[in-house]
């Protein structure tokens, strides 16, 4: 790793605030970020780390994401977050590929949420004949691609373009884990911000198959009474 970099971490490091983030990142025997370490630097101590060293190659990157500590991981991905949007097409391509190939990497929500919109979503959204990526990664195994799947579409609904949040939703309508749920809960109420009439569309043909928290994520900005009917089901 790239040695001032690695000072850097060890300055910032923070023992109190490691237990801190452990209980939230849910790192228990089971849970669904077992195992992962941190060091207990906050998001904008990162975000400072990511625009210090922010012209990183890609083989450095890759040494970061590799890496055990959750932190590592997200300035990684900071990075390239940012390198992704100042580069042009052809680099947005290879960027988007190491991205792909590192998703046994993102194994964070935080990390797929911070990363997925910017770089998965931005990417399709400008190449079409690639967005069949979006179906191969909801139907994986893997509960972060699915999840990137979903979370990539955030750029879509930000071009008003809804299908594929709308078709990834019916697909994970019987998804196992909460962290789906609430993921697509989020991209199904970002929807409705756009186009309510679509939202309830949706609503009225799938409320009753919906797992609970994805309903209640998706209509969370309903006014109450609206809320109430939708959970009456």
């Amino acid at each position: 790793m790239n040695y001032s970099l690695q000072n850097d971490f060890t300055n910032l490091a923070n023992k109190e605030k490691v237990k801190l983030l452990q209980g939230f990142f849910k790192t228990g025997k089971g849970q669904y970020g077992e195992g992962d370490i941190f060091l207990g630097l906050m998001v904008p101590q990162q975000r400072l780390l990511s625009k210090k060293y922010s012209d990183l190659q890609l083989n450095d990157l890759q040494e970061l994401l590799n890496s055990k500590i959750h932190e590592h991981r997200q300035v990684a991905l900071f990075i390239l977050v940012n390198q992704y949007k100042k580069s042009g097409l052809n680099q947005k391509k290879n960027i988007f590929n190491f991205y792909l190939k590192n998703t046994k990497n993102i194994n964070n929500w935080d990390l797929v949420d911070l990363s997925a919109p910017k770089i998965v979503g931005d990417y399709l959204l400008h190449n079409s004949r690639e967005q069949k990526i979006l179906y191969k990664l909801v139907k994986s195994k893997s509960l972060w691609e699915r999840r990137i799947s979903v979370l990539a579409t955030f750029a879509f609904i930000d071009a008003n373009e809804f299908d594929h949040t709308l078709k990834l939703a019916e697909l994970l309508l019987k998804d196992k884990q909460d962290l789906i749920h609430k993921a697509v809960g989020w991209m199904l109420r970002e929807l409705g911000k756009k186009n309510e009439k679509l939202l309830c569309d949706f609503l009225d043909m799938h409320k009753t198959e919906m797992p609970r928290t994805m309903l209640r994520y998706a209509i969370e900005k309903f006014p109450e009474k609206k809320r109430l009917f939708y959970l009456k089901k």
